[in-house]
């Protein structure tokens, strides 16, 4: 049975992985600052921080597969605080191959973003494509092998607040309104996190070594119908207030493609989660919230 290691395995995207690995007989532990809600039988759980050497040399031990999602994956987040994107994303990243390049791990997997390939995303675009670029020369220098893994529009259980469907349903649930900082004719390619943790975990065979993955879905919409039907989901009267084209300078409007580093093959699922029935999951999950808290 191999081991592997999910750094950031507490989280939206890291927390599916995990489970996904568990599924297929993968030994699994979750290195993070603070305890998965999530965690699963069978599941190791490490508390520890990634930027801290010692505590992550000790969770690295005879491990053969690392996943690396941790870091700041919050758009705004990162427009506000560059200094602390690039320590976590970049620098905190770097740590982490300086551990890896001592030992014998089989597969490093990076979690990247499809922000990459644009000139939007501000400093969490940058750090991304700062930190490929290192994962390619740590590569060149020490014989790591990994896979790059860019990530389009995911939603599902688990997401963090500022997730955007996540978002547009909770402001649906709890305002009877939603607010988009675009004009609504936004397209976005949503995949569903499970789906993704399913194609995270395929990307393991041997075809996907020193690759970068394109992971997206094949259900394609308009932001404004998107918020359409999540207002028909919640039986919602339409209430919209958009604030223009010039009020989202970090994020993309109808594609991402602008800036082209490493050349990636696209991965889509065969079989996936109908966006409707995905989205009613996220409905059903803020309500579930809301009555556990008494809200």
């Amino acid at each position: 049975m191999k081991k592997a290691l999910v750094i950031g395995g507490s989280g939206f995207m890291g927390s599916h992985t995990a489970d996904e690995l568990s599924k297929r007989g993968y030994e699994v532990t979750v290195f993070d600052r603070f305890h998965s809600p999530w965690l699963k039988v069978g599941q190791k759980m490490i508390i520890g921080d990634y930027m801290d050497e010692e505590s992550l040399s000790k969770a690295l031990q005879e491990i053969s597969i690392l996943y690396h999602f941790a870091g700041i994956a919050d758009i705004e987040l990162a427009r506000k605080n560059p200094l602390a994107t690039i320590d976590a994303n970049v620098l905190g990243l770097t740590k982490v191959l300086e551990a890896i390049k001592k030992i014998n791990v089989e597969r490093f997997i990076f979690a990247s973003t499809m922000y990459v390939y644009s000139n939007f995303g501000s400093f969490y675009r940058a750090s991304k494509q700062a930190a490929e670029i290192i994962i390619e020369a740590y590569s060149e220098h020490y014989g790591i092998d990994f896979t790059l893994l860019r990530y389009g529009s995911l939603y599902g259980p688990r997401a963090q607040n500022w997730n955007g469907i996540r978002r547009f349903a909770s402001q649906i649930v709890e305002e009877g309104e939603v607010q988009y900082s675009g004009d609504g004719t936004e397209m976005r390619e949503y995949i569903h996190v499970e789906d993704a943790a399913r194609l995270s975990v395929d990307i393991l065979d041997s075809a996907y070594i020193n690759q970068a993955i394109t992971i997206t879905g094949q259900q394609l919409i308009k932001v404004d119908d998107l918020i359409s039907v999540l207002f028909e989901i919640a039986g919602q009267p339409r209430k919209v207030k958009y604030q223009g084209k010039s009020s989202t300078p970090t994020h993309y409007g109808h594609t991402p493609y602008r800036y082209t580093p490493k050349a990636a093959k696209k991965l889509v699922p065969q079989q996936f989660v109908d966006l409707g029935q995905g989205l009613l999951g996220v409905i059903e999950d803020i309500h579930n919230e809301q009555e556990i808290s008494g809200n």
